[in-house]
């Protein structure tokens, strides 16, 4: 396993959805759209949608404090990479 740190910031572009695994553990899903910096001349900015997922503690956090439209920045101390 491979460990990053990553930093996104853009808009949620729905409310986070909480729910709980079989054992009671909070999982919050979400999507942050990010839109790039670089515009090639004569075309429109793009935007990339990056599914995110929250645990424990943390999934509780952004299901409280998160919606729909917000700006946020979020730091991922942890991030599986498969590369």
């Amino acid at each position: 396993m491979s460990l990053n740190h990553i930093a996104i910031m853009g808009r949620l572009t729905r409310d986070v959805e909480l729910r709980r695994t079989n054992s009671g553990k909070p999982v919050a899903s979400f999507t942050v759209a990010v839109d790039r910096d670089y515009v090639p001349d004569g075309q429109e900015r793009e935007t990339d949608f990056l599914d995110c997922v929250a645990w424990n503690g943390t999934a509780e956090f952004v299901d409280k404090y998160f919606n729909k439209g917000d700006s946020e920045r979020n730091t991922l101390t942890e991030f599986n990479s498969s590369n």
